[in-house]
């Protein structure tokens, strides 16, 4: 345990960050999820709404520094391939 006050302060950040990490983290994933069961459902319409969603968010990951940028793009690359393989 720290003595000294700023690093008592930097406890509770780090903490606080944590915590909304994890939070986002498990938003992403969910999406991802919703994804992935909509397309197993063959439902294009639905799998179109959550793939726009799911981009979003690994947009977003990316932008907080929870994603690499080249993980990011693998990922949207393989949506879409999903996708577009949906409709074929």
């Amino acid at each position: 345990m720290p003595n000294i006050k700023s690093a008592k302060k930097r406890v509770k950040v780090i903490e606080s960050k944590t915590l909304q990490n994890k939070m986002l983290k498990s938003a992403l994933k969910t999406s991802m999820k919703k994804y992935e069961a909509a397309l197993a459902s063959n439902d294009k319409t639905a799998a179109a709404e959550t793939y726009k969603a799911a981009v979003k968010k690994i947009d977003q990951a990316v932008a907080k520094g929870l994603l690499h940028k080249n993980n990011a793009a693998r990922k949207k690359s393989q949506f879409t391939v999903k996708l577009n393989s949906l409709g074929a």
